[in-house]
């Protein structure tokens, strides 16, 4: 009887093991095939897009309150040298005051279609021209520089700020769309409500209203952006015994600081292009990025670009952070 209930004990022992090797075996293959398809000439040209735009979404639904003050302070007292001053606090009180604690992710649809657009298209370009630039280097049995990455940073900038152009109008009008008095709101249901309706009322080309002082700004931002933490990480990597999350942390803030200095007044012109309707004579307060540029450093007083400086820092460096920090840990599990 015991020699049964042994031999019994053992089979089941036998099947239980046949059973686990086949599951491990089965997750083996399943692991193995994802790596494989990850792997693929296709996929691994896509990854680095497929990244950036989720890693921007990321950042961009933890940081659009912040965004939003950051417009109302650019457009509070346009066209005035005194006055009081909008502060996020006077800011974020007033909106809190009129409508709901939702009203300060306003826009967030535009937002989010933008980093879909203009992020994915900028670190995917990013990599892929570094990456290109990389093989080049150790061709010549040289290695990356600054310059290589400024000259990353600058083109990836550019190219992804054309095409993210009309997401980028759309989230500027519905966030300023509440400034307006009643009766001239458009009340945008959505991003795709905005651009349709932005569309039909004032063409096609409206769509890339601001597109120039927005390509200068994604310039600029990124020289700020992705050189400035490539650069500042590398720099890290050589010089300190840093963990590789503090590395990346402490050259994402240093990156968001360069990025908010270089980019600002261009952010700033872009913003107020792109809210800008026709006044009773049918003409645009701006004709063109030089225009504002100089109207409003005659009428509003030079530093008025920077005003907002800490807002758009407080905007800039942690959506740098988030979206630097999700890229790199994506590019990891992806490497």
């Amino acid at each position: 009887m015991s020699n049964t209930v042994k031999q019994a004990a053992e089979a089941a022992r036998a099947r239980s093991g046949e059973v686990m090797g086949a599951a491990k075996g089965a997750q083996s293959d399943t692991v193995a095939v994802a790596n494989n398809f990850l792997h693929t000439p296709l996929m691994r040209g896509a990854l680095p897009f497929i990244n950036g735009g989720i890693s921007g979404m990321v950042a961009t639904a933890v940081i659009q309150p912040v965004d939003m003050i950051k417009v109302r302070i650019q457009l509070a007292g346009e066209g005035k040298a005194g006055g009081p001053k909008a502060t996020p606090l006077s800011v974020t009180r007033e909106i809190l005051a009129s409508g709901k604690a939702r009203d300060l992710y306003t826009g967030l649809s535009a937002g989010l279609l933008r980093q879909a657009v203009y992020t994915t298209a900028r670190i995917g370009l990013f990599d892929t021209i570094m990456g290109s630039l990389t093989a080049r280097a150790k061709a010549k049995g040289k290695g990356i520089g600054f310059t290589e990455r400024a000259t990353a940073g600058i083109a990836a900038g550019g190219l992804a700020a054309v095409v993210g152009n009309p997401a980028d109008l759309a989230l500027i009008r519905m966030q300023s769309d509440g400034l307006k008095p009643l009766a001239d709101r458009k009340n945008y249901k959505s991003v795709i409500d905005a651009l349709g309706s932005i569309a039909k009322s004032e063409g096609i080309g409206a769509l890339w209203a601001g597109a120039a002082p927005t390509v200068v700004r994604a310039m600029a931002l990124n020289f700020g952006q992705l050189a400035f933490f490539s650069e500042a990480k590398s720099q890290l990597k050589a010089r300190t015994t840093w963990s590789t999350n503090t590395q990346t942390l402490t050259a994402s803030a240093v990156a968001g600081f360069f990025a908010s200095f270089f980019s600002l007044p261009f952010d700033f012109v872009k913003t107020r292009l792109q809210k800008q309707s026709k006044g009773p004579d049918g003409k645009y307060p701006y004709s063109s990025m030089a225009d504002c540029f100089k109207k409003v450093t005659k009428q509003e007083g030079i530093l008025r670009f920077y005003r907002g400086f800490g807002t758009y820092y407080v905007r800039i460096a942690p959506h740098a952070m988030v979206t630097l920090i999700v890229a790199d840990y994506l590019g990891m599990l992806t490497r």
